[in-house]
């Protein structure tokens, strides 16, 4: 929605740079971790996703006014994710050693990731608003979530089943957000004039 937004106004108003960032690094992160592993599921699904989020990225830097902020952070994740790759691939030198440590930062970071949007949780108890939460992105951060819990469950690989249970938790605390205060009870209503 944020892309189509983008297209449609020509605009990045309202439209965070941040989260294109993170989840691109997440992707890539993990994309490393399925070539290490090797695992077809989570080399696709995040060859895919590192796509897609190069995409937006473009995009955002295309219709952005300021574009220095949004390239100084491309060029330090850029230089953050070559700096892992070094220490990953030339500096850890056992197999198994480097495959455990790639998957405990990929999990650290996917963790931080799924408990972030619960950084406004206070904000939202105050206002007794959700319009700083997008439900369709809950619920897919839902599925997602539950999908890689399960499919780490079923490798018994806890470095993608751990980090996913926090997305589950997360997303039913946003649900029952959503259902505490719903999204059209915070509009304001206009008196009408008899």
């Amino acid at each position: 929605s944020d892309l189509r937004q983008m297209l449609a106004t020509k605009s990045v108003e309202n439209i965070q740079f941040l989260p294109f960032l993170t989840t691109n690094a997440n992707n890539l992160s993990w994309l490393g971790y399925g070539c290490l592993k090797p695992d077809w599921t989570l080399i696709t699904v995040n060859t895919i996703g590192a796509a897609l989020q190069t995409l937006y990225i473009l995009a955002y830097l295309y219709y952005s006014p300021a574009k220095c902020p949004a390239l100084l952070q491309t060029l330090l994740l850029l230089a953050v994710l070559t700096a892992g790759y070094g220490y990953f691939t030339l500096l850890t030198a056992d197999a198994q050693m480097r495959l455990a440590s790639l998957g405990l930062f990929c999990s650290v970071f996917t963790i931080s990731m799924y408990l972030s949007p619960l950084a406004d949780l206070a904000k939202i108890v105050r206002s007794k608003s959700t319009r700083c939460l997008s439900f369709p992105l809950t619920v897919t951060t839902f599925l997602a979530s539950t999908s890689w819990t399960l499919y780490g469950l079923q490798l018994n690989d806890l470095y993608i089943m751990v980090p996913n249970v926090p997305g589950i938790v997360t997303s039913v605390v946003r649900f029952w957000l959503f259902r505490r205060y719903p999204p059209g009870q915070d509009k304001a209503y206009r008196l009408l004039h008899t």
